[in-house]
Formats: C-alpha cells, structure tokens, sequence
C-alpha cells in the first residue's frame, strides 16, 4: 500500500447510496455498512426522497480506516441488486 494514502486514513468520510423507495432500503444500506464499519454513531445516517418520490439516497458518514476499508465497502455495495448508485 502506498504510505502516502496511508497517511489519509483514518478520516471522516461520507458515502451515499441510491437505489428505488422502499420500506427497509436505509436499513439495508447501514447493515451493509455496518459490516465494514462497527462504530457507526448515532446521526451518521441522513436520507432523503426524490421529489418523485421514486428514489431514496441514504447518506452515511463515519471514519474511515484504511483504503482496502472503502475497497470492499464500495463493492459489496455495489453487488446487491437494490442499490442503483454509490458515490
């Protein structure tokens, strides 16, 4: 791993997630988030509805420890069938 990346972590870092409006897709974004990050604190998760009411992105914000971390945060993410978009 490179140092100077290294050096970046750890740190706060958001991650927003889209995907269609359903009852339980927020908690579907936290648990997978969860799993590559245990010490979520209370408040990290801000979500919002399309004004069409069709989508829903789900904001977290939590520290980030390491490059490989967000790694294989960002593609489990992306592998489930809900989730449209991750930025």
């Amino acid at each position: 791993m490179d140092k100077k990346n290294d050096e970046l972590f750890p740190c706060e870092f958001p991650i927003k997630v889209m995907g269609m409006v359903s009852a339980d897709f927020d908690l579907l974004v936290v648990e997978i988030v969860r799993r590559h990050c245990q010490d979520l604190t209370e408040g990290c998760v801000k979500k919002r509805t399309s004004s069409g009411g069709k989508y829903m992105s789900v904001t977290l914000t939590f520290t980030a420890e390491s490059r490989s971390q967000l790694d294989a945060l960002y593609a489990e993410l992306n592998q489930h069938e809900k989730i449209k978009f991750v930025l």
